[in-house]
């Protein structure tokens, strides 16, 4: 049934709804249900093809169809059995049951949901739904404002910015290089959680394989392990009841180390923007302020840092909760991960938001160049040092002399060059710097973004 956005109590699936819901095709009701009728089929399948446990000789294919034929429609049964059961996993037992009756499969029914506990079926349904949303959703995404970023870097690589360090004028840099460091730092990270191989486990009640082995004489641990790593998962021999979900907080630490970064991109442009350094590209048909006409607010980029703020609020939660459980099992986790999808859509909106932030600023050169020149004590730094290399012993306190707290002017820094006693290579090679040609390697180093 669709429901009215304006109605939703979460802007998730109100406002900002078309920005995210591809993702509730991995986190929705229906999808957790989804993802557990195919663990469930999946392990009925493996157990009829085990010839030391069913010797099923038939046609699999009408467990293929029970997956593939799953929608809306299907899961209304699912939710309908569960209102008798008042149990998610067994009305999803109860559910294959009914779908392979009066076929060559019913014999076996008995099958379903063979020695397993529930636990069994949900780790794996919550590992691949967060494994196929991070690849399909969440890490193109990060490409996304990585691959924005870095070719905004190449293109301004050249364009001369004045630094701040604690706020005030510093060694000049580019605008490139500025925008490389953070196209580099949100790769690393991006990587990292694409190296993460999410574990799961299949071992029963306690995680002992106690009522397999008592029941059937069997290599239950690499049986288990074949099941697991059939969905691209990493098994897990050693758990409780439940799996221990170390992997999936190391994915939502990542996570926030990603969107911390992004963050700190955030502040940073909104600085700029506060700065002049850039402009914002305006729309005729769009209000900036209420009150203000001539106000271009940088709201994509505050939009961004709420939404990360909720994000990272909630992974603390996790992170705090998830690898914490009484004893062999207590249900502490299983809320917490049905919010899994809640991450993912504040940080989607947060990139979403900071790349729209992002694709409206322009340069301002002529600001720049003029924070530039008004600013030639930043050469201080360059003169020192060439004085150090000179065999100077005091060229700091030289230079602090001439510039701490003083208003300098290039011809001042130039006339204090003419009079040092240093070699004329040396020497003209500092009268031939200014703010704007004072950046060092800028240029190169954003060749180094990958």
């Amino acid at each position: 049934m669709e429901i009215n956005t304006l109605l939703s109590i979460s802007p998730i699936d109100g406002r900002y709804r078309k920005t995210v819901e591809n993702i509730s095709e991995y986190f929705s009701e229906y999808a957790y249900i989804k993802y557990r009728v195919i663990v469930e089929i999946k392990w009925l399948e493996k157990i009829l093809n085990t010839k030391e446990i069913a010797q099923f000789k038939g046609n699999l294919s009408i467990l293929e169809d029970i997956i593939s034929n799953f929608n809306l429609e299907e899961c209304e049964r699912v939710k309908e059995l569960e209102a008798t059961t008042n149990h998610d996993v067994k009305a999803i037992e109860y559910y294959i049951r009914e779908k392979i009756k009066g076929t060559e499969i019913e014999h076996y029914s008995h099958f379903v949901h063979f020695a397993c506990t529930s636990e069994d079926i949900n780790n794996i349904a919550h590992s691949l739904m967060l494994k196929d949303a991070l690849n399909s959703i969440v890490i193109p995404q990060m490409d996304e404002i990585i691959k924005a970023v870095e070719s905004k870097a190449q293109e301004l690589k050249d364009l001369s910015m004045l630094a701040h360090t604690h706020g005030q004028p510093a060694t000049p840099t580019t605008v490139g290089k500025e925008l490389a460091v953070f196209a580099y730092r949100w790769n690393y990270i991006k990587n990292k959680i694409m190296d993460i191989k999410l574990k799961s486990k299949f071992n029963g009640a306690t995680g002992n394989f106690a009522a397999h082995s008592v029941c059937i004489d069997l290599d239950w641990i690499k049986f288990a392990k074949e099941f697991v790593e059939s969905f691209g998962l990493e098994f897990n021999p050693l758990v409780t009841q439940i799996e221990s979900h170390d992997t999936i907080c190391e994915v939502l630490s990542y996570i926030k180390l990603f969107n911390n970064i992004t963050m700190d991109f955030n502040q940073d442009m909104w600085t700029y923007i506060s700065m002049k350094y850039f402009k914002q590209k305006t729309v005729a048909t769009e209000t900036g302020s209420s009150v203000m006409p001539h106000k271009v607010n940088p709201i994509n980029h505050e939009n961004s840092m709420a939404n990360i703020r909720m994000a990272n609020s909630i992974i603390d939660n996790f992170t705090n909760n998830l690898q914490v459980s009484r004893m062999q099992r207590d249900l502490s986790d299983s809320s917490n991960l049905r919010n899994l999808g809640v991450v993912l859509a504040h940080t989607v909106i947060s990139i979403t938001q900071t790349i729209k932030g992002f694709a409206k600023m322009e340069p301002n050169e002529e600001i720049l160049k003029q924070d530039l020149d008004n600013n030639p004590e930043v050469l201080a730094e360059a003169i020192q040092t060439m004085l150090r290399k000179n065999g100077y012993n005091n060229a700091y306190e030289m230079l602090k002399e001439l510039t701490r707290g003083k208003e300098v002017t290039l011809d001042t820094m130039r006339e204090f060059v003419t009079s040092l006693d240093i070699p004329n290579t040396d020497k003209d090679k500092l009268l031939k710097l200014t703010p704007t040609n004072y950046v060092g390697l800028s240029s190169k180093l954003v060749e180094y973004i990958k």
